[in-house]
């Protein structure tokens, strides 16, 4: 019988997950530096979002979103409650790049106008809509035509932004910091002066936070921490540690005018139990704020081991636990060493990036772990 043609499989066969590791079938232990994109933001089988899981999946396991569910309702109020700013409107789906789509569609409806402004190596997502405002030709060549209507720019430069957003513009997509385009943060002038352009022009400003929300930069959202506030918020990966969950936050002007826009699994009790689960730990325990600490623990000791050792590295930059390593080598080569020689798993972001997003719940161990086998494969 044939298996999956997608995806192509690493050979590592997972069987479980607990903390910052994951385990082989054979019982090798792996230390996950990757969280399966950031999703893993508890790390794998956190004990509250497994009670909540197991809790819920007693009761009910769906019924459609026109039926009010508690643990649902909940999930509403908590999402609004800890929106940056009057995005409090919560629409609720199941990954990424659907919570883009909804953007897409909500900020339209709302304008009254179609072209959509998107910056150079940004990533949103793969279906037909959101691979549209994705910029890698790679991504989107085998599938065109795309939806129409986007203009890109370069990530950074604020003339630029001001001269593509304009009266027809009904959205500028941004990522606070790019993570598929190699984790490149932008500066807080820039997303203020993005707020700027897109106020004056009448056009919504989205921030897609589907990989940096959640706590990952060292504040719950990294809007939050250079004061800027969008019109429209995406959220997804870590919201629900590890279910499918997805959600677009929307200002009242914009929730005023959403257009007709549904999805079947909307909001599903179960990944709902989840992510309140995720969301509780999140705030109670400060994830945001020990992200922020162990994140310049282990980029201080990246940036010595590199001088010490002489390192085959150009730059360590990231924000927070959302790490970008450019090597002078190819980073899908140091990734392999890595994951077959010292059982450590992180992720690409292009050719010569490699890309740390472990679970936010790691420690100073676990940071030196992965400083000692990454000095040992590429020194």
């Amino acid at each position: 019988m044939s298996g999956g043609f997608v995806f192509s499989e690493k050979p590592i066969q997972i069987e479980s997950g607990e903390g910052a590791y994951l385990y082989g079938e054979d019982g090798t232990e792996y230390l996950d530096f990757g969280a399966s994109y950031a999703v893993a933001s508890l790390g794998h089988s956190h004990p509250a979002v497994t009670e909540a899981v197991q809790e819920q999946a007693e009761k009910l396991t769906y019924v459609q979103a026109s039926y009010p569910v508690d643990v649902r309702t909940e999930l509403y109020g908590k999402l609004a409650t800890l929106a940056p700013g009057d995005v409090d409107n919560v629409w609720l789906c199941n990954s990424g790049t659907e919570a883009n789509e909804a953007a897409m569609k909500f900020a339209r409806s709302a304008t009254g106008r179609s072209k959509i402004v998107a910056t150079k190596r940004g990533f949103h997502g793969r279906t037909l809509g959101s691979l549209a405002m994705t910029w890698k030709d790679k991504y989107k060549e085998p599938f065109e035509p795309l939806a129409g209507g986007v203009e890109f720019v370069p990530y950074g430069d604020g003339e630029a932004l001001a001269e593509a957003v304009d009266e027809e513009t009904a959205a500028l997509f941004l990522e606070p910091i790019q993570g598929e385009g190699g984790i490149h943060p932008a500066s807080a002038e820039y997303l203020r002066h993005a707020r700027e352009v897109t106020e004056d022009a009448g056009a919504a400003l989205v921030f897609d936070e589907i990989q940096t929300g959640v706590g990952r930069t060292g504040d719950l959202w990294a809007c939050e921490g250079v004061g800027v506030e969008p019109d429209i918020l995406t959220s997804a990966k870590g919201i629900a540690n590890g279910l499918p969950l997805g959600a677009t936050l929307v200002a009242d002007w914009i929730a005023e005018n959403p257009g007709d826009h549904g999805s079947t699994f909307s909001g599903g009790p179960v990944v709902c139990a989840a992510a309140n689960a995720t969301l509780d730990t999140v705030v109670e325990e400060d994830v945001p704020g020990h992200a922020a600490q162990i994140g310049e623990y282990l980029r201080s000791e990246l940036e010595a081991a590199t001088d010490e050792h002489d390192l085959p590295v150009r730059e360590v930059r990231g924000v927070g636990l959302m790490i970008g390593i450019q090597v002078k080598r190819g980073a899908n080569r140091v990734l392999k060493n890595l994951a077959l020689s010292e059982q450590v798993l992180a992720l690409p972001a292009g050719r010569t990036v490699v890309r740390l997003l472990p679970p936010l719940v790691i420690d100073e161990s676990h940071a030196d772990q992965f400083v000692d086998s990454f000095v040992e494969v590429l020194g």
